[in-house]
């Protein structure tokens, strides 16, 4: 891997192959402990923590997001079955509660999150959507709650108040949006068009690409930040038409579907101009039924590090159903990271944990696994726990101070393969 270079110029690469990892499902609500009770009308009060970890996950099992759901998921269960067969937390198995996020259409995620904390939720792991946690942390947070997202990358909640209760293993956009437009300038891109939804997640992400291609020498001549639930997208795709960029980004969820058949329509494919995408839509469900070649030569990119195949293994063994492993090093991070602090802490509550989190994640002897980490702990070792995403350093805001973002190209089967081009690490300060 290499270091971020700096804004404008091309940044030194290496080719790195592994399992792929993209952004931003289960069935039904499912549980490891008795059916869930009634939903509260409003958050509890901050709990106190009862001697068990319960952990909650708030993922998307539907909504715009959903091909994400089943990585993610399969990494909580990977972890906790981990945990759980070296003996749980404080002495007891780790009790988890599966629920679905839903999308910004719907008003799923707060149902779910009533129910998880009627179920004396310490952590949920959750959302993966940037806009449906920001709907949620005044919830959750003011519940004494932690909220731990393996993918939200809005700019947004590394200021936001959160009661010091909200962290993620995912990067800041700041860090992919320096990554795509050193990439887009690289490829000899002077003039860039872009398309972003019109959300914390793509207005911030789009805002990032924009200052790098600018300050690298190139050109927005267009930007569209476009209404993500339209029934149309031809009036958006005219607007970046009449300025024939040679490089159009593309920063979406599933919708952006819609948005390439009207590219390809109004004479705008991957083949005469460069598209570019990103965490959110790089997906390889959500383009299969295009005509063979559509995508071929797209790049996306993508958080996370090098994967390695004994995880890949292990998830498959959780879900063998799984398609990709979008954000599911990062959950399964998270998983752990959780149960380290409340061994930390010795207590399952939730600002208890907050308060150790950043504690297990650097500065100490170097462990990878929980057995192993808790091993440490019991020994009275301080440790640094280093994830299958990365090392998953804190800094002071709940964000990993350093990670890494993949970037991936499609074949002409409309899919980007498990090995990717590169990976390039940075300081997300800069």
């Amino acid at each position: 891997m290499v270091r971020i270079a700096p804004v404008g110029r091309a940044l030194a690469v290496v080719a790195a192959t592994s399992l792929a990892l993209t952004a931003c499902g289960g069935g039904s609500d499912t549980a490891t402990q008795p059916s869930e009770s009634a939903a509260p009308s409003s958050a509890a009060p901050a709990a106190k923590g009862d001697g068990t970890l319960t952990i909650g996950t708030l993922l998307p099992q539907t909504g715009s997001l959903a091909f994400l759901g089943p990585p993610e998921f399969a990494g909580v269960d990977a972890a906790i079955k981990e945990i759980n067969d070296a003996g749980g937390v404080l002495g007891k198995p780790v009790a988890k509660f599966d629920t679905d996020s839903g999308d910004t259409t719907t008003n799923i995620a707060s149902q779910s999150v009533d129910r998880l904390l009627a179920q004396k939720a310490d952590a949920i792991i959750g959302a993966a959507s940037s806009s449906v946690s920001e709907s949620v942390i005044d919830k959750i947070t003011g519940a004494g709650v932690i909220q731990f997202s393996p993918a939200n990358t809005s700019d947004k909640f590394t200021t936001i108040e959160d009661k010091g209760l909200y962290f993620r293993t995912s990067p800041p956009d700041k860090l992919q949006g320096r990554v795509l437009g050193d990439l887009i300038v690289a490829d000899g891109n002077d003039t860039v068009g872009i398309l972003a939804m019109q959300d914390s997640y793509g207005t911030g992400l789009a805002d990032q690409v924009s200052k790098t291609v600018t300050d690298g020498g190139g050109q927005v001549v267009e930007r569209v930040d476009y209404d993500p639930k339209a029934a149309d997208f031809s009036a958006d795709v005219a607007k970046l038409k009449a300025k024939n960029p040679k490089a159009i980004v593309l920063i979406g969820f599933e919708e952006t579907g819609k948005v390439i058949q009207e590219l390809i329509k109004q004479g705008m494919p991957a083949s005469k101009h460069k598209w570019y995408m990103v965490d959110g839509n790089t997906s390889n469900t959500n383009y299969v039924k295009l005509p063979k070649g559509s995508l071929t030569g797209v790049k996306g990119t993508i958080p996370g590090a090098a994967s390695p195949e004994e995880f890949q293994k292990k998830l498959m063994a959780v879900n063998p159903k799984l398609e990709d492993f979008s954000y599911a090093p990062e959950s399964y991070d998270a998983t752990n990271l959780l149960a380290l602090a409340a061994e930390a802490a010795k207590s399952d509550a939730g600002t208890d944990i907050a308060a150790k989190l950043a504690e297990v994640s650097k500065g100490g002897e170097k462990c990878n696994d929980f057995k192993t980490c808790v091993e440490l702990l019991k020994a009275g070792k301080d440790i640094d726990y280093e994830g299958v995403s990365g090392p998953v350093e804190f800094d002071e805001a709940g964000d990993p101070a350093v990670a890494t973002i993949g970037i991936y190209q499609y074949g002409e089967d409309n899919k980007y393969p498990t090995k990717a081009l590169e990976y390039r690490t940075g300081n997300i300060a800069g």
